[in-house]
């Protein structure tokens, strides 16, 4: 017998792998099955990392990753997309040539990584222009930590106003919206802060800060539940909103075995 079924938005990831299935594709892909898409990936890397240490990055040919994205995009009806670590100049160009031909009108969440929880770097350094000048254009959405809008901004951001400021600099800037995480700031609260480019809306997303969790992969997790709302037709504010539920839950609740700690994707009871 013929079962029909509604089929679920599809979402593509392209981003790195992660052995230890914290980050990357791997968080991305328990998060949009978790919160009801269809996960694709096109991979850019491979990272042989725990959430404490990074000991190897390999990149992907650039060729392999344009093909990936390519043949997926002209194979799928793509709701929505993210990026995570591209790693390299050439992997970013790839994605770009490809998003550039076939993605207009298709949500794209660019998560700016830069630099892994553990302290190790996960871009190219000659790959910076080629990702704030060509990457960023393209973005429905930027979802830097505080680190990251610093190092793009080019000064030191410590407090909200300093949030405010730096999120106006880089709407301005690059064209799309930007949602600034608040997570390294010091104090009890995690607030983080979107700008929308259109309406030039402040809005402020507060939640508090759970201590004593190690753990990797929430910048990852964040950015696709973000992916995952926007392809299930939600506005940005409501992605976004659902987003940081999504992420502080899998916190809280996070796995733990001895001294190594992961989140959990699978929690679902909104």
């Amino acid at each position: 017998m013929t079962m029909n079924r509604l089929s679920p938005p599809v979402v593509l990831t392209m981003a790195g792998s992660d052995c230890s299935a914290g980050a990357g594709i791997q968080a991305d892909l328990k998060t949009f099955t978790t919160l009801g898409c269809f996960g694709l990936t096109a991979l850019t890397s491979v990272v042989a990392e725990t959430s404490t240490l990074v000991e190897r990055v390999q990149l992907l040919d650039a060729a392999m990753v344009e093909d990936q994205v390519r043949v997926l995009m002209e194979g799928f009806p793509l709701a929505a997309a993210k990026t995570g670590m591209l790693g390299g100049r050439s992997q970013i160009a790839a994605v770009v040539k490809v998003w550039s031909t076939l993605g207009r009108g298709i949500p794209l969440v660019v998560d700016p990584v830069m630099v892994a929880t553990s302290g190790a770097s996960l871009l190219e350094a000659d790959a910076v222009d080629e990702m704030t000048g060509k990457l960023f254009p393209l973005a429905t959405v930027l979802t830097p930590n505080l680190d990251e809008a610093a190092a793009l901004v080019g000064r030191r951001i410590e407090s909200r106003d300093e949030m405010v400021l730096g999120a106006e600099v880089l709407v301005e800037r690059y064209g799309c919206a930007v949602l600034m995480k608040g997570g390294h700031l010091q104090g009890s609260q995690v607030p983080d802060l979107l700008l929308e480019k259109k309406q030039g809306r402040l809005i402020w997303f507060e939640g508090e800060r759970i201590e004593g969790v190690n753990t990797h992969g929430t910048g990852c997790t964040y950015s696709a539940a973000i992916a995952a709302g926007l392809g299930h037709g939600k506005s940005l504010e409501e992605a976004v909103r659902e987003g940081k539920a999504f992420v502080t839950q899998a916190i809280a609740e996070h796995f733990r075995w001895g001294q190594v700690q992961a989140l959990n994707h699978t929690i679902r009871d909104r």
